[in-house]
């Protein structure tokens, strides 16, 4: 009998990638969106299903509504939470962020929990291990970001991953619901429709010149691909029940960034400012430009964090760095949400692999 895997938010661009895993290798996919009748948001997935041959369906379900929840999750043996919210500018005010990441979190793990569910595998951050510590040093699966000295999305991930943790400690012995945690860094990789995600930001501003150079900042990034089979692998081992995993790269500074991408652009005609600005002109920017302003509680600063746990317990691996950076940049370009100066409209063929079909192709 085919397992059946739910997947929260699928239209996410990381839930996008799951569901694409997931059906490569031969689960069947139950997905929840915000509205069934918005058919063209899903459109990119009913084609990845298609292509493949493989069993997805879509059920309406909300992180703000308890409706549509325990129908979500009746015959399936693991959910994958992946939905969460991730705003491109800072909000208003932060509960507006923590709330929906916290209650949804538990909507899931409670729905979960009464339909027998066998194993959640919740998306976390490194924004819930390595901020607001005074040490500079390199954060494990056993740190946890100090929650009243952080901005709001990272007090959102880590007050989510806390209340999933503290959930599934309070349920009875004999419930069978295993929780693990997965907490990717920035998540870069090719996009599987012409939207974008926050994280795609820095890359897309720099090639399209929004930005006058780079804030002096850093994360440690994760291919969205092998995020996913991350995901997988956190579902599949059965040794993997109660842990959390640290899934992210070495850290990757935003000049080192605007270098790569100056470096394999130029001949795309592409101008991207290699030269990092002092903090005083982003804290200025920032005033202006809410999108910049996300940056100023964390400029001088990177993350530093070990994936050694996921690579030693799950048997993950990542691909180089400068693979992914320029897969995200093909697929930002031959989406069209980026153009070189002079050559509107023209798009390039994306160097990056279709993990789908195993073969070259657009992104």
């Amino acid at each position: 009998m085919t397992t059946r895997v739910l997947v929260t938010g699928a239209t996410g661009f990381v839930a996008g990638h799951c569901i694409a895993d997931l059906l490569d290798h031969g689960y069947a996919v139950r997905a929840t969106v915000r509205d069934l009748a918005a058919h063209t948001k899903r459109a990119h997935l009913t084609e990845l299903a298609r292509r493949t041959g493989g069993e997805l369906e879509f059920v309406a379900a909300s992180l703000d509504d308890d409706a549509g929840w325990a129908a979500a999750v009746t015959g399936c043996d693991t959910v994958l939470h992946v939905a969460s919210p991730f705003p491109a500018t800072p909000p208003e005010n932060e509960q507006d962020l923590i709330e929906p990441a916290v209650q949804g979190t538990l909507r899931v793990l409670r729905a979960a929990a009464a339909a027998g569910v066998r194993r959640v595998v919740l998306t976390s951050s490194v924004a819930a291990v390595a901020y607001g510590h005074d040490v500079d040093e390199v954060r494990t699966e056993d740190d946890w970001s100090v929650v009243d000295r952080i901005p709001a999305y990272q007090k959102s991930k880590t007050l989510a991953e806390r209340a999933a943790w503290d959930f599934v400690e309070s349920l009875p012995a004999a419930t069978a619901l295993e929780l693990v945690v997965v907490n990717p860094g920035m998540i870069l990789g090719p996009l599987l429709e012409a939207r974008t995600s926050t994280s795609h930001e820095p890359v897309r501003r720099l090639l399209a010149r929004d930005v006058p150079g780079s804030v002096k900042t850093g994360w440690t990034p994760v291919d969205v691909r092998d995020l996913a089979v991350a995901h997988r692998l956190a579902m599949e081992v059965p040794e993997a029940a109660g842990n959390r995993y640290i899934c992210a790269a070495d850290p990757l500074w935003m000049g080192e960034l605007a270098a790569m991408l100056a470096r394999d652009y130029a001949a795309e005609g592409f101008r991207v400012p290699t030269r990092v600005l002092p903090n005083w002109v982003i804290r200025l920017v920032a005033v202006f430009d809410k999108g910049v302003r996300l940056t100023v509680p964390v400029l001088g600063r990177t993350e530093h964090v070990s994936a050694d746990k996921a690579r030693r317990e799950l048997g993950w691996t990542m691909r180089p760095i400068e693979d992914t950076v320029r897969d995200t940049a093909d697929s930002l370009i031959a989406f069209g949400i980026v153009t070189a100066p002079g050559r509107p409209g023209d798009v390039i063929a994306c160097r990056c692999r279709n993990t789908l079909r195993g073969k070259g192709s657009r992104c």
